[in-house]
């Protein structure tokens, strides 16, 4: 400890005691070399540097000249006008509908044995689809022919009535049968004078009387066949035996109706949708052997908003889409009911005939209208539209600079515009916002531009 202390008090001593003139001496002899040597270097480095700050700083103004110059792009610009309103084009989606669908069937029943159509067929109306096996049937009419061609002779017959050889056989009958009579009468008359004289009994002139009077009911008769032939053909049997003939015509029809019952025909233009039977089957009445949808009238039944399909009225033009190819329309009808869960109308559209080939029931369709929607804008090309913040867009205004005025080698500089895009197509928008008609924009290339940049347009 006291050594500690002696230590401090020497150090003390030495820090507070004056400097010797011999030590400051010593130390001005080391410091002076050293201050000449930095004076020197200093003065070295600003000689030097000055020439080249000069040089750096005229070579930047001249840069900076010929960054004017270059900033001065050539843009293409264009003038905007307003407009009071735009049409969109509108696509609505429904299907093609057939008028008719049928499944097909014989009324009556029989063996199948020719199917003459197949599916995907297109027919027209009264083409024969199928056949039934119909010999029984052809057995029939053939029968019913003869008997039809009996009564007929017999009709005829009777409307022209009895021959003359008839009427001639007829009298020789009466005479015949006069003269066995009056022969007859002659016998009967000797008979009775002997049967008076006792000579015969009286069986045998009982003989002679019945048979005089049989050849008198005979003489009747054939009297009465004899005026009946020469007075001709009474009404009744005229109209009886007419009455027969027709009977047969009605049997004969009924046998064709059943032979056009076994041949089914289409009862319209249509396509083969299904075939459900083979030949070979015994098909019962009204069993379904073909379905046939009809493609003579195409239609396209659409769901449309209500405030859309208001706006059509029968007879109206349409374009309608069938995948790639484009068809013209027309509104048939507007269907009154809505249909309560999609709030849509069904509007019933006309193709026209050159779709029958290519279209098929049940095809997509679409129909395009166009709605004009009154909203004021400018139409813009989308080239001039540049992305800003917050989802914004924005448009380039070409504007003169304060230092020149407008002319040919005037420059001008780019200044930016907020817009609204309210409706956009394949190239253009329509924007609405702080851009004014008659202002003239940069058309393209506005990547390329910063606000206020020097611009010169090409036209």
């Amino acid at each position: 400890m006291p050594d500690s202390s002696l230590a401090e008090e020497k150090f003390d001593e030495r820090v507070d005691a004056p400097v010797q003139s011999s030590e400051l001496g010593q130390l001005n002899r080391y410091l002076k070399p050293r201050w000449l040597i930095g004076l020197g270097v200093a003065g070295l480095l600003l000689a030097v540097g000055a020439p080249i700050v000069h040089i750096q700083l005229a070579a930047q103004e001249t840069k900076s000249a010929e960054a004017n110059e270059v900033e001065a792009l050539a843009v293409e610009t264009l003038t905007v006008e307003a407009v009071n309103s735009y049409d969109v084009l509108r696509f609505y989606t429904g299907e093609i509908a057939a008028l008719r669908s049928s499944d097909l069937g014989f009324n009556r029943g029989g063996e199948l044995v020719q199917v003459r159509v197949a599916e995907g067929d297109r027919v027209t109306s009264g083409q024969v689809l199928a056949q039934l096996d119909t010999q029984n049937l052809q057995t029939q009419r053939r029968q019913l022919e003869a008997q039809k061609a009996e009564a007929q002779a017999r009709l005829l017959e009777l409307e022209r009535g009895a021959r003359q050889e008839d009427i001639a056989a007829a009298q020789a009958e009466v005479r015949d049968i006069e003269s066995q009579l009056q022969l007859q009468e002659q016998q009967r008359s000797r008979r009775e004078y002997l049967y008076e004289q006792g000579a015969i009994a009286r069986e045998q002139l009982d003989e002679f009387t019945y048979g005089a009077d049989t050849l008198q009911a005979r003489l009747d008769r054939a009297n009465s066949n004899l005026n009946e032939l020469l007075n001709g053909t009474r009404p009744e049997q005229v109209a009886a035996q007419q009455a027969v003939v027709q009977q047969l015509d009605a049997s004969i029809a009924d046998v064709d109706v059943n032979l056009s019952k076994s041949t089914l025909k289409a009862p319209f233009d249509g396509i083969v949708a299904g075939q459900t039977v083979d030949e070979g089957v015994v098909v019962g009445a009204g069993q379904s052997v073909v379905r046939l949808v009809e493609n003579e009238a195409p239609e396209a039944r659409i769901g449309m908003p209500e405030n859309a399909a208001s706006r059509l009225q029968t007879g109206n033009p349409v374009t309608v889409n069938l995948g790639t190819k484009r068809y013209s329309a027309t509104v048939k009808s507007l269907l009154p009911e809505v249909d309560s869960d999609t709030r849509t109308q069904i509007v019933v559209f006309q193709l026209e005939q050159a779709a029958l080939p290519r279209i098929n029931p049940g095809q997509t369709v679409r129909v395009e209208l166009t709605e004009t929607i009154a909203t004021g804008g400018i139409w813009l090309p989308t080239q001039a539209l540049a992305q800003d913040i917050r989802g914004l867009w924005s448009v380039y205004v070409v504007v003169p600079t304060e230092s020149e005025t407008a002319g040919e080698d005037a420059t001008y500089q780019a200044q930016p515009k907020a817009v609204e895009i309210l409706h956009q197509e394949s190239n253009r928008a329509l924007v609405q916002g702080t851009l004014q008609p008659g202002d003239r924009i940069v058309a393209s290339g506005v990547h390329r531009l910063v606000p206020g940049q020097r611009v010169r347009p090409l036209n």
